[in-house]
């Protein structure tokens, strides 16, 4: 669902907030009841947190166990690839393309994160407790972890590869981000209910602001996806459109960060 709102841009300290002129309907908006939308607009939560100076982009989990080998209706999907989330993911997959090119003119760090497992499955330990499935194909799913080829990262870019929902469990993303001097994540990705909103939650406890792009994240459960949004907009994130993440981006200097070679250095 597209988010249409007219908006104006003012600085606000070391952040850029963007205030809404008019109220907009939200994809979360139909399964809240009219006690949760009071409470929402009464409690204080959902003020806008902005962006920082200082960017990377986060791209969870766009890999082929996550959208499959081609777009398809997810019911029939999800036979072959278990963790598929249909045509919505290949729908995010082409918003990402457009992202990842934004940040890339502009010499923005993108972090990808994707999934590892052992051939015997011991690896996946409290992840069999909660899914039948979770040992089915080690070949079919230890391919699957490839990022998917249309938004497949570069040399520079920098691959986490991860065991649980948070791309930051377990793996050195924390240390890359400082020592990028990281003070903004603009997230994308899947599934929004699980690794996403895992990752936001730790960014979020990291003290990064994060922006969450909305139609860049997908879900195989479309009640998940939009009450996830719904909190991590409350709570700990700025649920936003890529086009206002693109201008964002476009806006920045290209020599903020020194990024990786992407190339073999000899001593």
């Amino acid at each position: 669902m597209s988010i249409s709102r007219n908006v104006s841009r003012h600085e606000d300290g070391d952040a850029a907030r963007v205030i809404s002129e008019e109220k907009s309907t939200r994809i979360w908006d139909e399964f809240l009841t009219d006690r949760d939308k009071q409470i929402f607009a009464n409690s204080g939560y959902g003020r806008r947190g902005g962006f920082g100076k200082r960017p990377a982009l986060v791209i969870v989990d766009v890999n082929y166990n996550f959208v499959g080998d081609k777009p398809t209706e997810i019911t029939g999907q999800i036979k072959e690839w278990r963790n598929a989330c249909g045509v919505e993911g290949w729908e995010a997959v082409g918003v990402i393309q457009k992202v990842i090119a934004s940040c890339r003119s502009r010499n923005v760090p993108i972090f990808y994160t994707t999934n590892t497992r052992r051939p015997d499955g011991w690896d996946a330990t409290s992840r069999r407790w909660k899914n039948h499935r979770a040992l089915e194909n080690y070949e079919r799913e230890t391919a699957g972890n490839e990022i998917v080829k249309e938004i497949a990262p570069e040399p520079r870019d920098i691959v986490i590869v991860k065991h649980k929902p948070s791309g930051f469990f377990g793996t050195p993303l924390l240390s890359f981000l400082n020592f990028l001097q990281v003070d903004t994540l603009l997230v994308s990705g899947v599934s929004t209910s699980g690794c996403v909103r895992a990752t936001v939650t730790d960014a979020f406890s990291n003290n990064y602001r994060v922006s969450l792009i909305e139609d860049a994240c997908f879900d195989r459960s479309e009640a998940s996806h939009a009450v996830s949004l719904c909190d991590m907009n409350a709570k700990y994130a700025d649920v936003i459109g890529s086009k206002e993440v693109i201008g964002y981006v476009n806006g920045l200097d290209d020599d903020l960060f020194e990024l990786p070679a992407g190339q073999l250095i000899s001593t």
